[in-house]
C-alpha cells in the first residue's frame, strides 16, 4: 500500500499522469495550483518561452533541468498558465512512467477510442514548487508495474520507438535520433539501430573512434583492429534522406574529432580530452 509522503517541503499538486507529459514536454496547470504558488504575479505577463522572464527549473532524482512557465491570455478572462520543460526530462518521465507512456502511444494509433477507458490504471507525479528559487520538484508518488519492464525499459528512448511517436505525430521529418554512451554489453539489445554514425571509447588506454553502418548491431559485433577494447558506444540514427551521405558524414566527424585528439596523420589537434583518435583514416 503506498504511503503518503513525510518530506514534502512546498506546497505540492498531485497530478496524474497523461500523455501531455510525455508528447508535449509540459502541462497545463490548474488554476488552484497557480493560486497556491503565486504563478500569475510571477508569470502573468510572459506569453512565450523565448522571454527570459519565463524561465525556471524543475529537479527530478537528483538532477536540474531547462524549465519555462507561460500564459495564455487570447480569448480568456484570466490566463492558462502551462509548465514547460527540456526534452531531456520528459524522457525520464518515460522511462517512470512505462505503463501511461505505452498507453499514450496506444491511444494515438487509435484515436476512436478513450485509452484511459479502455485500458485504466492511475499514475501519479508530485509537482513541488519552490517560488522563491523558481524550481519545480518533480517526485514519482505512485507508478504501475509494468507488465514486460526490460522490454519496455529498452524500447523508451530507443529510436526504434522515437520513430513510431513520431510517425503517430506526423512531425520531425528528417529527425537525428540521438543516443546516450552506454556499456558495450548493451550492444546487442539496441533497436532500430540503422544508417547510423556512431563512436567507441576505450577508456582504459584513453581512445576514441568513429565509424558509419547500415545494421550497427551487425557491424559492432565485428572485430574493431583499432580499438579491440573498447568498452562504451554511443551512435546517432540519420534519417533516410542522408544514408548516400553517411560515409561522407563519418569522414567529416573523424576529421573533426582529430582536430582535438592527437591522431595518426599527424593533422593539428588541441588536445581537450586526454583521449587519441583510433581510426587510420583520416582527411587531411
Amino acid at each position: 500500500m503506498k504511503l503518503e509522503r513525510s518530506n514534502v517541503e512546498f506546497p505540492i499538486w498531485r497530478k496524474k499522469v497523461d500523455k501531455s507529459l510525455f508528447h508535449y514536454n509540459g502541462t497545463t496547470i490548474p488554476e488552484w495550483a497557480c493560486k497556491m504558488w503565486g504563478i500569475n504575479a510571477m508569470y502573468g505577463d510572459v506569453t512565450s518561452k523565448a522571454d527570459p522572464k519565463s524561465e525556471a527549473k524543475a529537479t527530478y532524482k537528483g538532477r536540474i533541468y531547462p524549465a519555462w512557465i507561460t500564459a495564455a491570455k487570447q480569448g480568456r478572462s484570466s490566463p492558462a498558465f502551462r509548465l514547460w520543460y527540456d526534452a531531456a526530462l520528459s524522457l525520464e518521465l518515460k522511462r517512470t512512467f512505462l505503463m501511461s507512456y505505452m498507453r499514450a502511444l496506444e491511444g494515438m494509433l487509435d484515436r476512436t477510442a478513450d485509452a484511459e477507458e479502455s485500458i485504466p490504471f492511475w499514475e501519479f507525479l508530485d509537482i513541488e514548487f519552490d517560488n522563491k528559487n523558481r524550481v519545480f520538484r518533480f517526485t514519482s508518488y505512485y507508478t504501475q508495474q509494468p507488465s514486460f519492464p526490460r522490454l519496455f525499459s529498452r524500447l523508451v528512448g530507443s529510436p526504434a520507438l522515437q520513430k513510431v511517436e513520431d510517425a503517430l505525430e506526423g512531425t520531425h521529418e528528417g529527425r537525428i535520433y540521438k543516443q546516450d554512451w552506454k556499456a558495450r554489453r548493451e550492444v546487442e539489445l539496441e533497436l532500430g539501430a540503422k544508417n547510423v554514425i556512431y563512436t567507441l571509447i576505450d577508456t582504459k588506454a584513453k581512445l576514441i573512434y568513429v565509424g558509419e553502418a547500415g545494421d550497427m548491431v551487425k557491424r559492432l559485433m565485428q572485430p574493431h583492429p583499432s580499438i579491440p577494447d573498447w568498452d562504451y558506444f554511443r551512435y546517432n540514427v540519420l534519417p533516410d534522406c542522408l544514408s548516400r551521405y553517411r560515409v561522407d558524414i563519418e569522414r567529416m566527424m573523424i576529421r573533426d574529432v582529430a582536430a582535438i585528439c592527437q591522431n595518426k596523420r599527424g593533422c593539428e589537434w588541441r588536445d581537450i580530452s586526454g583521449y587519441q583518435l583510433a581510426n587510420d583514416k583520416v582527411d587531411k
